[in-house]
């Protein structure tokens, strides 16, 4: 499995420490931020992280920012993508079971970082439920709705 994943300044240390964690796990995937000394946009990490997901069907992306709100807007915009702020371990397993998310936003300030591993194994243990697939597809009518 690939896990692309991406922070800005504020998520990157978290991120540092996620692929300290899962590296002999996962094929991972950094698209940066690759320094907390310089102050970098979230919408840019966002974006190259989604568009590497749209590429990478069999692939989801982990983005974190200080609070994971950031993120979660932005990755929000890009079609196809499902963006889920799980800030706690119910969150990610409803993220995926109900919502087939395919990207999780974590907030670097809000969570400790075993948390943050342990809602990343949570999401990873769990698989769609397809009885909402209709949900999902009413999601993407609203992509091409405007």
């Amino acid at each position: 499995m690939r896990i692309y994943v991406g922070s800005d300044h504020g998520g990157f240390l978290l991120k540092s420490e996620i692929i300290k964690k899962f590296r002999n796990k996962f094929e991972l995937l950094d698209v940066g931020c690759y320094s907390a000394m310089n102050s970098y946009d979230y919408p840019d990490i966002a974006e190259n992280l989604c568009r590497e997901i749209n590429n990478d069907k069999n692939s989801f992306g982990i983005l974190i920012c200080g609070t994971g709100i950031g993120m979660s807007i932005a990755a929000n915009k890009i079609k196809n993508v499902r963006c889920a702020l799980c800030n706690d371990l119910f969150s990610a397993e409803m993220a995926k079971k109900h919502n087939n998310a395919n990207v999780i936003a974590l907030g670097a300030r809000i969570i400790a970082h075993e948390l943050a591993f342990l809602i990343i194994e949570k999401f990873i243990k769990h698989d769609f439920e397809y009885r909402h697939q209709q949900r999902i597809y009413k999601l993407h009518q609203l992509e091409i709705s405007d």
